[in-house]
């Protein structure tokens, strides 16, 4: 969807400023908002949680930190969900009276959990319908709904370098219509296919793009 965290060749927004490797966290509440988001009944659906976050007004967005945008997405899909009602949010406590559901991840599971790598790569019977080399146009789609197509690469011309065959298509995963499995392929642009004139002659960025995005130019 086309909103203030589709930032990519945006001006205005201040100076990138790189952080030092070692711990993630700034401090214990965001170690405990990544430990909740991984652990709640909410969980299972990484396009869903991206587009909740997505929907955080702009002005209220830029104000957040990476992790108060984590909570908030989870705080939004947890009542979304039925899994706490606003009284049990103000309250910080559950309520007494209201049905407790067996918790997605004991203690003990969450290390495994944490280790265990996931794969959004699945089978797909059509053939795919470019191949590496080939020219392709990023079609100019501007979707009310989630998209992993970044707005700067709208209606720009690039060469295909990679096909990873069919993974989940985030479009259609975060809004609960299923995996819709579809062709992702790398894609090199210029720098000045992207950025005009004035950027580096020698300059690419590659992006990792479905095949619904993608047009033959």
């Amino acid at each position: 969807m086309n909103g203030v965290h589709d930032m990519g060749g945006q001006h205005g927004l201040g100076t990138i400023v790189p952080e030092p490797e070692g711990n993630p966290f700034h401090a214990e509440w965001e170690a405990r908002t990544h430990a909740m988001v991984i652990a709640s009944p909410s969980r299972g659906n990484i396009d869903a949680g991206r587009h909740q976050r997505e929907l955080i007004p702009g002005a209220t967005y830029l104000a957040m930190t990476y992790y108060e945008r984590w909570f908030e997405g989870l705080r939004r899909m947890l009542l979304a969900g039925g899994f706490v009602s606003p009284e049990e949010l103000v309250a910080a406590s559950a309520d007494p009276a209201a049905p407790k559901a067996k918790p997605r991840l004991a203690p003990a599971d969450v290390p495994a959990a944490l280790a265990r790598a996931g794969s959004y790569l699945r089978d797909h019977a059509a053939q795919p319908a470019f191949a590496v080399g080939d020219r392709v146009r990023a079609r100019n789609l501007n979707p009310v709904g989630h998209t992993r197509l970044p707005r700067y690469a709208r209606g720009r011309v690039g060469v295909i370098t990679h096909h990873h065959g069919a993974h989940i298509f985030p479009d259609s995963h975060a809004h609960g219509s299923g995996e819709d499995p579809q062709p992702l392929y790398t894609v090199r642009f210029t720098a000045r296919e992207l950025w005009g004139p004035d950027a580096l002659p020698r300059d690419t960025i590659s992006l990792d793009l479905w095949e619904p995005y993608l047009e033959r130019a």
